[in-house]
């Protein structure tokens, strides 16, 4: 059980970019993605379960592509997160990167206008 609470308290310490990474690796490792339970649910249930995903109402803020501005958007990663300056510029330069996870569709829209202002490519995944 110590076991346990150490990796726990070892995963606690990983910044927004080092959790994303170790997803994508642990999906890997396990040929399994983190949307398959939601997929499956959604194919079983049917129309009710369609429209309820049309409704979505927590979304991923994803930078695509950084654009000419990164300064810019280094900026806008850091007014939007807690991150340090060499967090927000590492999030900036990886394709992908989850500037924001889970939040709301209004936050999501403000971080995506402000991300897209500063010059970036972003998606609300």
């Amino acid at each position: 059980m110590a076991n346990i609470e150490k990796l726990v308290e070892e995963l606690g310490k990983l910044s927004v970019i080092e959790a994303a990474e170790l997803v994508k690796k642990l999906e890997e490792a396990w040929g399994v993605s983190a949307a398959a339970p939601v997929a499956v649910a959604a194919a079983g249930a049917g129309p009710v379960v369609a429209e309820a995903v049309e409704e979505k109402t927590e979304f991923d803020v994803v930078i695509k592509e950084t654009g000419p501005k990164k300064i810019e958007v280094i900026k806008a990663i850091r007014q939007l997160t807690n991150l340090g300056l060499g967090e927000a510029k590492t999030l900036a330069e990886t394709a992908g990167g989850v500037v924001m996870a889970q939040v709301g569709k209004d936050a999501a829209n403000d971080a995506k206008k402000k991300l897209e202002e500063a010059g970036a490519v972003v998606a609300l995944v």
